[in-house]
């Protein structure tokens, strides 16, 4: 037996990895300190929303990635309908917020146009091949998947390319952003995203029926199949289960750090800084002399939200993969030539796409429909159109569909 992974319950066949667990923990507790000293205390909780985060996000097994590619290639839609529930119910809970015009509250509302489009194209390309989203990539390196490691880091690469280019593409034709809560109101925003969520929801139901003659309805199970307790600390969460904890956790960063939940700026922060350690003078190009990048390139990553919370993801993953012994379940074959080729090439296009196209699946999609903006439904659409050609590259990598 394994010396790192024990029994330690009761019940017969849970086992949890203690080595792992262990680190985790001293990482988060290390970690907090330290933002508790560098800043605010309104930051050391984003962290701790961060690493329930990452629990939800492994225990609900909850990959955007993998859903759109069931569809497309098995049409079963399980777990696009996740993702179309946790879109309802994060609108339906942000909107009402953003709307009140309360505090300064501020939503992911982004321009619609031609970097637009081309970024979440190349982002769906690149989802496919990497194997993973930005929130993906972030809870898969921290269950211990080294593959995903390549991908994060050619993300970041990618992601820091984007932010040199994103002026000159921001200078094609495009429209200023539109938020649905301007020109609808409250009432008319969410009903009118909750219609497009329900018309894509038969969409796939009648897709999956078609081929299968019924439709598996898992996303709205309430129940864990081993108990409550174990289910929750041991997972796998029902998918009912990582909608409500994703759902909340983004307002929750609403509500508390001032705007919706984010990913991909603190990698585009991590690769400048590391540009600038080795000398590389970031300020001399334009997007680092914007406001808020400027102001973050000249902080510490421990006082940016995205940074923090991304690390709280990274850690929260890692402690939920050693409580239910699967760290490093993903990387015990040896990493092959094209699969590798695929992680460099759906890293830079994640990064450099994302740039281009205010964010990823969670700061982009997610946030962006819970802040009723239209960006995010064209988002959508050119990033599943990009992951159509993912899915069609993916067997020359020897990735599997």
């Amino acid at each position: 037996m394994d010396k790192t992974s024990v029994s330690s319950a009761a019940s017969e066949g849970w086992r949890i990895d203690r080595f792992v667990v262990g680190v985790a923990l001293l990482g988060l507790l290390l970690l907090g300190g330290l933002i508790w000293l560098e800043t605010a205390p309104f930051l050391v909780v984003l962290f701790a929303i961060g690493t329930l985060l990452g629990v939800a996000l492994f225990h609900g097994a909850f990959g955007f990635t993998a859903g759109w590619r069931n569809l497309v290639v098995k049409h079963r839609g399980g777990g696009m309908r996740a993702q179309l529930l946790l879109f309802g119910l994060t609108a339906v809970l942000m909107v009402p917020i953003l709307g009140s015009h309360q505090g300064e509250l501020i939503g992911a509302v982004a321009p619609v146009g031609t970097s637009l489009i081309v970024g979440s194209f190349l982002f769906g390309i690149g989802m496919q091949l990497g194997g993973g989203c930005g929130s993906g990539t972030l809870f898969t390196v921290g269950a211990g998947n080294l593959r995903m490691a390549v991908t994060l880091l050619f993300f970041i690469i990618g992601a820091v390319l984007g932010s040199l280019h994103l002026p000159w593409w921001l200078d094609q034709p495009g429209l200023d952003p539109v938020s649905l809560i301007d020109g609808l109101g409250i009432p008319g925003a969410i009903g009118i995203q909750l219609v497009a969520l329900a018309g894509l929801w038969v969409w796939v139901d009648r897709r999956e029926r078609r081929t299968h003659g019924h439709v598996e309805r898992s996303e709205l199970r309430l129940r864990g199949e081993q108990g409550m307790l174990r289910t929750l600390i041991s997972g796998r969460w029902p998918f009912a289960w990582a909608i409500l904890a994703l759902a909340l956790g983004n307002v929750l960063t609403l509500v508390i750090g001032g705007s919706p939940w984010g990913i991909t700026f603190a990698f585009n922060l991590w690769g400048a800084k590391a540009l600038q350690a080795v000398g590389v003078d970031m300020t001399q190009y334009e997007f680092w002399t914007w406001d808020y990048p400027a102001m973050a390139l000249a902080d510490s990553v421990l006082v940016n939200v995205t940074s923090v919370m991304n690390f709280g993801l990274l850690l929260g993953a890692m402690l939920a993969a050693g409580l239910a012994n699967r760290f490093n379940e993903a990387s015990r074959k040896r990493p092959e030539g094209r699969p590798f080729l695929a992680a460099v090439i759906g890293g830079l296009l994640l990064g450099y796409g994302a740039r281009l196209g205010f964010g990823c699946n969670i700061g982009a999609l997610f946030s962006g429909i819970g802040s009723a903006s239209l960006h995010a439904w064209l988002w959508f659409a050119f990033a599943f159109l990009g992951s159509l050609i993912g899915i069609r590259l993916r067997p020359w990598f020897r990735l599997p569909n």
